[in-house]
Parts: structure tokens; sequence; C-alpha cells
């Protein structure tokens, strides 16, 4: 899996359209950050963390992000490419049959809002044992870092209450797209149309993440590194997950749907539209941090809804 796919190629270049040279000069210098393996700075980085992003397809083939809680060295990595997850999801997660049972094509993210450090690792997964009491080995088939940008400084921690059980619908609630509109941070997870999968991290400032309805979500694609790993996915394949953290509560608000990009006639000027299919929400059993974030000097201004833009 290591350098860009067809469907990344594809966006870089049609986001490229005004000034080429620099973009690509851009894709081909973060594509260096591509390894096969877990670097030791990595190694460590990753045994120090209490939580763990997944991102993969269903038995229905819907995208759901999910989330993996632990003590700090419940991700221990074994030199090469091996990761071994001390936890399993809920019985009641919807990644929980796929990720439990059998081999499962994943994308993982370990992020440090505390320091702004996250690193993502895209491989396959099998059960280590049976039961509640196992865990997970990921043999990664690409590992690399990202850049610090629109990550808000905050210390989450597990929750300590036990999720109460999981309310599934088809539209957001009031309450829930109260949960969109003040949201800083989600989590969203792709693929890449083949069944190797993605998770990454989106932030801004509160007001960034739009719910325009109850089943229709926007929100800005702000300049990063070049990789366009998640546009590049939905290029190839429009099903995709978001995780929404509740900071305050605890709570996690899952959605499955499908995704495409709206393009600005500005360079740049690019929106992620979002259709939600299904709605999964927990009122505890995520992460916590109190207080306000410090948020990151690279978040833009949060602009008024503009027009509907035109798809690719």
């Amino acid at each position: 899996m290591a350098g860009y796919h067809p469907g990344e190629i594809a966006v870089q270049r049609r986001a490229a359209l005004s000034d080429q040279a620099a973009l690509s000069d851009q894709a081909a210098l973060s594509e260096g950050a591509f390894h096969e393996e877990i670097p030791a700075i990595a190694a460590d980085f990753l045994a120090a963390q209490r939580w763990l992003v997944l991102g993969a397809a269903d038995d229905r083939s819907d995208v759901w992000c999910s989330l993996l809680t632990g003590p700090p060295g419940f991700l221990r990595p074994h030199g090469g490419r091996t990761l071994d997850i001390a936890a399993l999801p809920r019985t009641d997660d919807p990644l929980a049959d796929v990720l439990r049972a059998r081999p499962a094509r994943i994308g993982a993210l370990a992020i440090e809002p505390g320091t702004r450090r996250r690193m993502r690792i895209n491989g396959t997964t099998t059960p280590l044992k049976d039961g509640d009491t196992g865990g997970l080995r990921l043999e990664a088939a690409q590992v690399f870092a990202n850049c610090p940008k629109y990550i808000q400084r905050r210390s989450p921690a597990p929750s300590r209450a036990e999720a109460d059980t999981t309310v599934e619908d088809d539209r957001l609630t009031d309450t829930q797209m109260d949960l969109v509109r003040r949201s800083d941070t989600f989590f969203i997870a792709t693929t890449d149309g083949s069944g190797d999968a993605d998770a990454n991290h989106r932030g801004g400032s509160p007001g960034f993440l739009r719910a325009h309805s109850p089943t229709l979500l926007r929100w800005p694609d702000y300049v990063g590194n070049a990789m366009f790993t998640t546009l590049g996915n939905l290029w190839l394949d429009p099903r995709a997950g978001l995780l929404i953290p509740d900071w305050e509560s605890g709570g996690l608000l899952r959605l499955t749907g499908t995704a495409h990009v709206l393009w600005g006639e500005e360079p740049g000027d690019r929106t992620v539209e979002f259709s939600i299919d299904r709605v999964l929400s927990t009122s505890s059993g995520g992460l916590i941090a109190e207080g306000v974030p410090h948020y990151s000097k690279f978040n833009p201004p949060v602009l008024p809804a503009v027009p509907r833009g035109v798809p690719r």
C-alpha cells in the first residue's frame, strides 16, 4: 500500500488545476512519510496512548468509524508491522461482528490532542482470542504521520462510565444536531473501493461542521499536506462513517452514509457533503475532556453558509 492510489492521484490533479507544480511538489514531499513498518518513534508513541480510532466496513458494506480504549500499554507494537490491541469493540458497536469474528481490513488513527501528534496505520486485523477478554492483532500495510494542523489541544481520557444501550435512527435528533453545531473535532472513516480502509481526523473552530438538516452535514476541506487520503478514497467509493465525540458527557455519535466533494470556483475551495443513512448514539463510554480546548492557530474563521457548489 505504499504510495498514492488512483483516487488520491485524481484528487491531487483536480485540486491543482490552478497551480499544478506547487501541489505536486507538496504531494511528492508528503509521500515520503509512508512506511510499511512501524518506526521506533511511532512505537513509543503508540504504547503511551489510551484510545484508538478505527474505521472499517460492516457486513452490510456500510462504513463506520469506531473507538477502542484502554490503559497506557493497551497498544503493544512488536516491531516490524505488528501492533497488538488489548481491546475489542462492545457487542453493540457496528463493527463488533466484523472485528471480533474474522480478519478485517481497517484504518487506525492514534491521536494525542495534548501534543497535537497523530499516527495512522492501515492494514488488517485478526482476533487474538475468543470472548470479551481478547483483542486484535493489526498487521500494518501503510504507516504514516500527519501534520498537527486543526487539532485542538485538550487532554481526553476514556470515560469511566459504561456506555448505555445504543440508540439507532435514520436521522439526527435536535440534541444531536446541536452537538454537531458545537463540535470542533470529528473522525472520518473511508475505503478505497477495493476494501482497504482509512481513519482520519477533521478539526476546526466550532461551527465548521454544519447540520443543514437531520440527514445532511457539510464541512470545508481545509488545506493540508496534499495527500488527499480521505478525498481520494471518496473519489473511488462515496461510503463513509463519522464519529463525533461529546467531550463533556463522554457520549459518542456514529454516522454512516455517503459523501462527495463540492468543488468551488476558487483554488482550495472545497466542501464535503455527507448524506446520513444510519445514526447510532450512546450517552457515555467515549472520551471526556474537561474545560475549553486551546484551539489550533491554523483554524480558519468559520464563514457563513454559501450556496451549494458543483460536485466533481
